[in-house]
């Protein structure tokens, strides 16, 4: 599945550019089963060979993941638990690594979205756990911004690198 996943981001990728990398990362952050990592160093790779420009992927990767988080916190401020229990057993996350991550962001608060953010899975329910516990919208913002940042400069940079 995962294969067919990829070659179909290839193609949604070559055939609508930036806009598909906004889109699937803006989609991927509010936990749809994409590769958000893989897909990132793939646009990395098309930026290598001149499919695309770096600068305007780093721009589309940054917004669109900075935009499904965006979503994620505003759901989870809405909606709370019920969303982050039916999203906990979407991605396979266990009770204890929920309360343990909900425990985190309570604990460090506005600090843990920047190292939470660089785990695959977590990353997808801090923004709800954030809109849950109301964490200022302008905080959140600030450190999710800044951890966007450095997540799609690392991914798209190595995907141009290797």
């Amino acid at each position: 599945m995962r294969k067919n996943t990829l070659v179909f981001i290839n193609q949604l990728i070559e055939n609508y550019g930036y806009a598909a990398v906004f889109i699937i990362l803006a989609l991927g952050l509010f936990s749809l089963p994409i590769p958000d990592e893989v897909m990132v160093l793939l646009v990395g790779y098309f930026t290598k060979i001149g499919l695309l420009q770096y600068n305007f992927s780093l721009l589309a990767v940054f917004s669109g993941s900075l935009i499904g988080m965006l979503i994620s916190y505003g759901l989870g401020k809405r909606i709370g638990y019920p969303l982050l229990d039916w999203l906990c057993k979407w991605l396979g996350l266990s009770q204890k690594r929920r309360k343990k991550t909900g425990y985190w962001i309570h604990k460090y608060g506005a600090s843990a979205i920047l190292v939470s953010y660089f785990i695959p899975g977590i990353r997808h329910v801090v923004g709800i756990f954030c809109g849950i516990s109301h964490m200022p919208i302008k905080t959140y913002t600030l450190f999710v911004g800044a951890s966007a940042l450095l997540w799609s400069l690392l991914f798209l940079t190595l995907g141009r690198i290797f």
